[in-house]
């Protein structure tokens, strides 16, 4: 299936707050999601049932948002917290906002 380049952005999924947290990067990030809530998006975040979208940027092109996916790979975990806590302190789902 050809991606659909609708909605290109890196993005966090976490299990709860302070929980498991995942980092990755979509063409289409609704799609993405409803994969990862379906358990179909990848083994870690089935395992670790990380359902909830924290965070998320978005980009005019892939190659920007696999590059900010792998910088926020590299980062420590305190860091990844500040960053999806500086725009959602609740940790929130906020994939009803993708609609």
């Amino acid at each position: 299936m050809m991606a659909r380049f609708d909605f290109i952005a890196t993005y966090i999924m976490a299990n709860r707050k302070n929980g498991a947290v995942y980092t990755g990067s979509a063409s289409d990030l609704p799609a993405r999601v409803g994969q990862h809530k379906q358990g179909v998006g990848s083994k870690f975040t089935t395992k670790y049932n990380c359902i909830k979208l924290v965070w998320y940027e978005q980009f005019e092109a892939m190659t920007e948002a696999v590059r900010r996916e792998k910088q926020i790979k590299r980062w420590d975990r305190q860091w990844k917290i500040e960053l999806i806590e500086a725009d959602n302190p609740q940790w929130l789902d906020r994939s009803r906002e993708l609609v």
